[in-house]
C-alpha cells in the first residue's frame, strides 16, 4: 500500500490580481505552506496541484489516488474556492472516494510592496532564466 501521499492544492490566480489578492497569486507560498503542514503530520507533498475552476471530477485530481491512503490539502477554504469550480462537489467527490481533503488553516502571509515586486518579478520573467530570488 504505501505511506501517505499529500497532493497539494494551490489557485492559479492571474498576475494581474496581485494588488488585490497577493495570497493568491503567490501559488509558491501557497505549495510551501501545504508543504510545512505535511510536514509537521509526517507527510511529504508528492503532488503539487495548481489549477483554477477546475470541475471536482477532472482526471488531474484524481490520477493514482489511494482511496483511504492518500489525502488533498490546501492552505484555505478560499484558496480550494478559487482553484475548483465547486468545493461542495469536491468535497463530496472526495467523501464518495474515500479520500480525505485538509486545510492547513495557518494564517495568510501579509505583503508588503516588496514582498508584492518579488512575486512579480518572479512571475512576470520566467523565460528571462530568473530564478525567483
Amino acid at each position: 500500500m504505501g505511506p501517505v501521499r499529500v497532493t497539494a492544492i494551490a489557485s492559479l490566480t492571474p498576475l494581474e490580481e496581485l494588488e488585490a489578492d497577493p495570497f493568491l497569486v503567490d501559488a509558491r507560498s501557497q505549495h510551501a505552506m501545504c508543504a510545512r503542514w505535511a510536514a509537521e503530520q509526517g507527510y511529504i507533498v508528492s503532488r503539487e496541484l495548481l489549477v483554477r475552476g477546475l470541475r471536482p471530477d477532472h482526471c488531474v485530481l484524481w490520477d493514482g489516488v489511494r482511496p483511504g491512503l492518500d489525502l488533498f490539502v490546501a492552505p484555505s477554504r478560499r484558496v480550494l474556492e478559487s482553484a475548483l469550480s465547486s468545493v461542495e462537489d469536491f468535497l463530496t467527490e472526495c467523501a464518495r472516494r474515500g479520500v480525505r481533503v485538509e486545510t492547513v488553516g495557518s494564517a495568510e502571509p501579509s505583503y508588503d510592496a516588496q514582498m508584492k515586486a518579488s512575486i512579480h518579478r518572479r512571475l512576470s520573467m520566467p523565460t528571462a532564466g530568473y530564478d525567483g530570488r
